[in-house]
Parts: structure tokens; sequence; C-alpha cells
């Protein structure tokens, strides 16, 4: 008998090349994407019930977190023309064409948004501005999701079901803690109330992904990447349930909820990006699914000879 062969690449060396993406440059643009785009959806809700405090908050946060986030993608491309240069072209089948539109539409949306809110001045022009915001918030906090899922990671490619529900869920927490953080308690009820929901989101979707991808989850519970996650989880629920039972009526318990959350979403984006780093430096992690995708093939190609 044939022993199984074990696998080994050559002098034990990746099968595919690691992303030259660097941190904090791109963790951190993930996360201030994502709480800019849940931000403005907060924004435009608290102006659509009268909270004009947690309005001005959210609007002023989506505006600074967009910007973060452009000085880090800009940082990470080297010049702000190459940018400018990914407007040339619209290409619908590509996260990085259909994102940098996104966020050249989002970014003015946003700034109008903030302006008119602090100035007190052009409240239509204000309103019309936060609508926008609002309408395209979704779309700027998952974009990412399938920016990196589109990518040859094994751990970020084969969780491109949930992670989208991840991202999503990881900026609704982010914007409810600054929402929680800057607002008065009598205001942050819908803020109080998005953190318990993108909570449930954000961890029911990692861990279904988890489940389902199977020893591809590995860098998402061990080593650097596996101590942020749980950190985050740890985090996330402290934030959400402190918020609920004791945000509501102690300003010092909602300001330790918001930062709570708000540090749950860095560490979640920080944590999914180490973790597509280890996965892309792991030859098992690129081969072994490989190897199982045929096998599963096997019997249906035998079936149709």
């Amino acid at each position: 008998m044939v022993p199984d062969a074990s696998f080994s690449s050559y002098y034990g060396r990746p099968v595919i090349n690691a992303p030259i993406w660097a941190a904090p440059d791109i963790p951190g643009y993930l996360f201030a994407g994502g709480l800019a785009g849940a931000a403005s959806v907060l924004a435009a809700g608290a102006d659509l019930t009268g909270r004009k405090r947690l309005a001005r908050a959210s609007k002023v946060g989506a505006l600074g977190a967009i910007g973060v986030g452009l000085l880090g993608l800009v940082h990470d491309l080297g010049r702000p023309t190459r940018f400018l240069n990914m407007l040339r072209v619209f290409k619908p089948t590509s996260p990085m064409s259909l994102g940098s539109w996104l966020l050249a539409a989002y970014g003015p949306a946003a700034a109008v948004s903030a302006g008119t809110a602090v100035t007190g001045l052009f409240p239509r022009t204000g309103r019309l501005a936060t609508g926008s915001a609002a309408a395209m918030g979704p779309l700027v906090a998952s974009y990412t999701a399938a920016l990196i899922s589109d990518t040859a990671v094994p751990a970020w490619h084969d969780g491109y079901r949930e992670m989208p529900f991840v991202f999503v869920g990881s900026a609704a927490t982010a914007a409810a803690g600054l929402g929680m953080l800057t607002a008065p308690v009598e205001e942050a009820g819908p803020a109080r109330r998005l953190a318990v929901l993108g909570a449930a989101l954000e961890l029911g979707a990692s861990t279904q992904m988890q489940r389902r991808i199977g020893e591809l989850a590995e860098p998402y519970s061990n080593g650097k990447s596996g101590l942020m996650m749980h950190a985050a989880e740890v985090l996330t629920l402290a934030g959400s349930v402190g918020g609920v039972f004791f945000g509501r009526r102690s300003r010092p318990a909602a300001a330790a909820s918001g930062l709570a959350l708000l540090a749950a979403s860095v560490l979640t984006r920080f944590g999914i990006f180490e973790a597509g780093i280890a996965s892309a430096h792991d030859p098992t992690h690129t081969v072994g699914p490989q190897r199982a995708r045929l096998d599963r093939g096997a019997p249906a190609r035998a079936r149709q000879t």
C-alpha cells in the first residue's frame, strides 16, 4: 500500500503572494469607510426624528471618518494621482473601480451634509446631501468586503458570502458607538438600538462564516489575528449590553460603551486583515481547499463518464 501523500510546498514557501497592502493604512481605511457609511444612515434617521445633536455628531463623524479613510488609502497608493487615475475608467466587474466612483460621489455629499449641519446654512441643500449620503452609506460600508473577497487570499475569498454582513454589522456598531459617545443620552436611543442590531449581525455572520469555511477559519481564532477577533467579540458584547442597560441613564456609561464599540470595530477590521495575511502565507490554506474541491467534483465527473 502506498501511503497518502502529504502536501508541502517548495521549501515551505507560500503558494500565492500575500497582498502588498500595509497596516495601518488599509485596515484603517476598512474601518473608517464602514464608520462613515453607517454614520450617514444614522444621521439621516436622527434628522427625521428631530434628534439634532445626534444628527450633527453623526454627520461630522461621517465626514471625519471618510477623510481619514481616504488619507490612509492615498498613503498606501503612494501618490494622490493614483486615486484620480482610477476614475479614468468605469468597470462594473471591478469592486475597486466601483468603490473609487462611490467614494468620489459620497465624499462631497458627506462634506455638504456636515457643513450645513455645523453652520446652519442652506438647510434644504443639507437635507438633500444627507439623504444622498445615507443612500450611499450601506454601499460605502460594505463594498470593501467585496474588494477583499475578490482576491486569491483564502481566508477572505472563501468567506465571500458572509463577509459583507460582517462588515455592515461592524460598521453599524461603530456608528452606534460614535453616537453614544458624542450625543446626549436622551437622544442616543437610535444609536443604542443600532448597536444591538449591528452586534447581532456581525457576530452571527462571523460565526457562520468561520463554521462554513472550516480549516480556513484558523487565522480568525489563532495567533495575532485570533486575539484581535476574540477581543473584538468581547468588546462588541460589552458595548452593546452596556449601552442598552446602563447607557440610557448614565452619560459616563454611554461614553464607555461607545468607546468599547468603536474599539471593537477597529479590532474586527484589523483582525480580518491580519487573518488574510496569515492565510496567504500558509501554503496549506491554498492547496488544501483546492484538493477538497477536486475530491468533491470527482464523483460527479465519474457519473458523467
